[in-house]
């Protein structure tokens, strides 16, 4: 399967020579069954058709679905020609992207960060999943969806973060909230970079706690194998 990764975004400055980008995390998290292509959107380099790739990932990004960038509208218009033609699967900022292209509301939270290892019940097993059991996968964000547009269906969240993970059976499409690319040294480093300027030093000691727990970061990678390319 050729699959066309959107990547919106990558680590901050600082960890950029300890850790892999955006798209290659995707990449490790999938597999070897996928030849992958990954896509600067930041830099303007979106895909030439919708049939240009067997399937779509869009990454996370330190953006906002609301910010000026130019790049952000011209990838929601992708996204709308290219749902429903093949599958797709959108990651954070593409959970958030998704949501607003499809008809939804994404915002700043006032709840602020989400950060460290969240635990989401889920309210429906989709065919590629393998039960209603919960899953606790990182997470690393303040805005949240607040609305889904026509056809959307929730198939789990928590308190935090109600729409946490999102299906789009016409469109073809899934996304999720959470990191299931996210390996636990990188969301630890992450979280460190940003103590004492987004997070508080107490916020961030008990992110870096949580993610002692369990991680079902394989058990959803499989999912989306599964979406992705169906037996």
């Amino acid at each position: 399967m050729q699959l066309g990764i959107l990547e919106t975004g990558g680590p901050p400055v600082d960890l950029g020579d300890r850790f892999q980008g955006y798209g290659n995390m995707m990449r490790r998290m999938l597999g070897p069954a996928f030849r992958a292509r990954t896509y600067d959107i930041r830099a303007g380099e979106l895909p030439a058709t919708p049939d240009e790739c067997d399937g779509w990932l869009i990454t996370g990004s330190a953006a906002g679905v609301y910010d000026p960038d130019p790049w952000i509208p011209a990838l929601k218009a992708f996204l709308r020609e290219a749902s429903g033609k093949a599958p797709m699967v959108g990651i954070c900022f593409g959970h958030q992207l998704m949501a607003e292209a499809f008809g939804g509301e994404v915002i700043r939270s006032p709840k602020g960060w989400g950060v460290g290892l969240h635990r989401y019940e889920i309210a429906r097993a989709a065919p590629w999943m393998d039960s209603t059991a919960p899953v606790s996968l990182p997470v690393s964000h303040q805005d949240q969806v607040v609305a889904v547009g026509p056809g959307c269906e929730l198939l789990g969240g928590n308190a935090f973060t109600p729409f946490g993970l999102l299906a789009y059976p016409e469109r073809l499409a899934i996304s999720m909230q959470p990191h299931p690319e996210f390996e636990p040294d990188y969301a630890r480093a992450l979280i460190e970079s940003r103590r004492g300027s987004r997070l508080a030093d107490d916020q961030a000691d008990a992110a870096i706690a949580s993610l002692a727990g369990a991680n079902d970061r394989e058990r959803v990678a499989i999912w989306l194998r599964r979406f992705l390319q169906p037996a």
